[in-house]
C-alpha cells in the first residue's frame, strides 16, 4: 500500500511540474526568440513578465471555443487529447534520480524491510527506452487525426507531410541509439546512465578522473548527431516544423482549432520536447552523471544532487533546441525527406555496424 501511494504522489508531482514547467518554457522561448531578434520581448506582466504564462493560460481557457459544422467531430476532438495524452505518460520510466534511495525512518510492515525509494514514476524495468520510444510513436496519430478530421485542405496536407515525416525520423532515431544500448548491454535507461559513470572512471592514463569522456556523446557522437537532428524532426521544432508552417499552410494540421484545444497541441509539442530533452541527457550527456559524483553515492542528499544535476542539463537541452528553432531556416519538404532516407539511415546504419565490428573485437 505504501509503495502504491508513493507511486501516487509521483505521478502527482511529476505531472504538476511538467504542466507549470511547459508554461514557463513558453516564456523562456519568447525570451530568447527576443535576444536572437534584437528585441525586448515579454516585460510587462509583473516583474521580467513572470505572469505572462498565467495570462496565456487564462487567454486560452477563456477565448471563445469555435467548433466548425464540416468537422469530423469526435476524431476533432480526439486529436488534442491523443497530443497531450502520448506526451505525458512517456515520463512513467524517465529516471529522475537514482533508484533504490533508502528513507530514513520509514520501513515497510510485516518485517519487509526498509521503503526504498526510486526517483522514477514506474518500478525500474528492462525495456525503459522501448516503451519510451513506442509511446512517443503514437503522437503522430494525433496530428494525422488532426488533420484529417479538420475536413481543411490545408489541414490535411499538414497532417500528411506530419505521417511522412515522423514515421521516416523514426528510423534513424532508433537506429541511432542502439550503438549506446550495445555498449551498456541493456534497455534500462538507469542502467545505461550507471554505465557511462562507470566507463568514464575507469579509463585509462589518468582520463578517469574527467569522469565525463564516459558519456555517449563521445563514444557515440555520430550517433548523438543522428539521434539530435531526428529528435527536432519528431517535435515538430524548426527546422523540420513542415506539419505546421506558417507561411504556406496557415497553421497547418491545427488551423481549425481554437481556445483549449489549440492549446493543447502545444502543451504536447512542450512536453515532447521536455521528454526528448531527458533522453538525450540520460543517452548522451550520462544523466545525472558528474565529475566528482560516484554511482555508489545513494544517500538523501547525493540523490537530490544527482537530480539537480540531471533537471539542470534538461534545462540547457531545451534552451539549446530553442537557440535552434531561431537560428535555422526551415527545410524544402524535399529536403526534409531526402535528410532523412538518402543521409541519417544510411549513415545510422554504417554506425551500427561499426559499433557491432568493435565490440566483437575488443569483448570476444
Amino acid at each position: 500500500m505504501l509503495v502504491l501511494i508513493g507511486i501516487v504522489i509521483k505521478m502527482l508531482v511529476v505531472v504538476g511540474v511538467t504542466q507549470g514547467a511547459v508554461a514557463y518554457l513558453i516564456l523562456v522561448e519568447r525570451k530568447v526568440a527576443a535576444y536572437a531578434q534584437d528585441r525586448i520581448g515579454p516585460n510587462r506582466c509583473g516583474p521580467f513578465a513572470l505572469i505572462q504564462p498565467l495570462a496565456d493560460g487564462a487567454k486560452m481557457l477563456l477565448k471563445e471555443d469555435v467548433i466548425p459544422g464540416y468537422v469530423n467531430k469526435p476524431l476533432y476532438l480526439l486529436a488534442p487529447l491523443i497530443a497531450i495524452v502520448t506526451a505525458t505518460i512517456g515520463f512513467a520510466v524517465v529516471p529522475f534520480g537514482p533508484v533504490g534511495v533508502s528513507a530514513p525512518g520509514v520501513s515497510l510492515p510485516f518485517g519487509m524491510g526498509d521503503y526504498k525509494v526510486d526517483f522514477q514514476i514506474a518500478p525500474a524495468i528492462d525495456i525503459g527506452i522501448v516503451y519510451v520510444f513506442a509511446v512517443g510513436s503514437l503522437a503522430v496519430y494525433a496530428v494525422i487525426l488532426a488533420g484529417w478530421a479538420s475536413n481543411n485542405k490545408y489541414s490535411f496536407i499538414g497532417g500528411l507531410r506530419s505521417s511522412a515525416q515522423l514515421i521516416s525520423y523514426e528510423i534513424p532515431l532508433g537506429l541511432s541509439i542502439l550503438p549506446t544500448v550495445l555498449l551498456a548491454g541493456s534497455l534500462d535507461l538507469n542502467a545505461i546512465i550507471n554505465y557511462q559513470d562507470a566507463l568514464g572512471e575507469s579509463l585509462p592514463f589518468g582520463l578517469g578522473s574527467l569522469g565525463f569522456l564516459g558519456w555517449g556523446v563521445f563514444t557515440c557522437p555520430i550517433g548523438f548527431l543522428i539521434f539530435l537532428t531526428s529528435a527536432f524532426a519528431e517535435t515538430n521544432r524548426l527546422p523540420f516544423d513542415l506539419p505546421e508552417s506558417e507561411q504556406e499552410l496557415i497553421g497547418g494540421f491545427h488551423t481549425e482549432y481554437s481556445a483549449m484545444k489549440f492549446g493543447m497541441f502545444f502543451l504536447g509539442e512542450y512536453l515532447h520536447v521536455i521528454t526528448v530533452s531527458f533522453l538525450t541527457v540520460v543517452l548522451f550527456f550520462g544523466g545525472w552523471d558528474l565529475p566528482g559524483l560516484s554511482q555508489e553515492q545513494v544517500g538523501w542528499i547525493p540523490a537530490l544532487l544527482k537530480t539537480g544535476v540531471l533537471v539542470g542539463k534538461v534545462a540547457l537541452m531545451i534552451v539549446f533546441m530553442m537557440w535552434i528553432r531561431w537560428t535555422l531556416p526551415r527545410f524544402r519538404y524535399d529536403q526534409l525527406m531526402d535528410l532523412a532516407w538518402k543521409a541519417l539511415i544510411p549513415l545510422a546504419l554504417v554506425n551500427l555496424v561499426a559499433m557491432m565490428v568493435f565490440l566483437q573485437a575488443t569483448r570476444s
